[in-house]
């Protein structure tokens, strides 16, 4: 069966409006904690994780884990965030080095920028979210829920 993309917050959403979405994307994942986040360089990937980090009573700094590859965080509810940035790795092999299993397995919140980087690794009841630059000031964001 072909995937089928459905759109998030009514279409195209400005950035004061990913607070709204972050609690819309987070209804429409229910139990799934692996989410991966597709989208070109600069189309507010990271943006859009750290809004979710917040919804989730992530109260420290988010910052994007570019060079570290994983940063964590504690959430209100006492659990953790992971967020991933796969960008600089090279293969599936240092996928497996950093031990995204591990995590994805953990129960924990996950949010990977570069999915793609993944490969047969990719979890294959993750939620998934695409975002498109539809503006300056404005993003198409789309999700997908096996």
């Amino acid at each position: 069966m072909p995937e089928v993309w459905r759109p998030a917050g009514g279409g195209e959403v400005s950035q004061d409006q990913l607070p709204k979405l972050a609690n819309e994307l987070m209804a429409l994942a229910g139990d799934r904690r692996v989410w991966l986040v597709e989208g070109e360089m600069g189309s507010g990937k990271t943006t859009l994780i750290k809004v979710i980090g917040h919804a989730l009573g992530v109260t420290e700094t988010m910052r994007s884990p570019t060079f570290a590859i994983v940063n964590e965080y504690a959430t209100g509810q006492g659990g953790k965030l992971f967020h991933f940035d796969l960008y600089r790795l090279k293969n599936e092999k240092e996928v497996i080095d950093i031990g995204t299993s591990e995590y994805f397995d953990s129960g924990q919140w996950c949010m990977v920028e570069w999915p793609e980087k993944l490969g047969s690794l990719t979890p294959g009841d993750s939620f998934r979210i695409r975002i498109s630059v539809s503006g300056t000031h404005h993003r198409k964001i789309e999700y997908y829920r096996p």
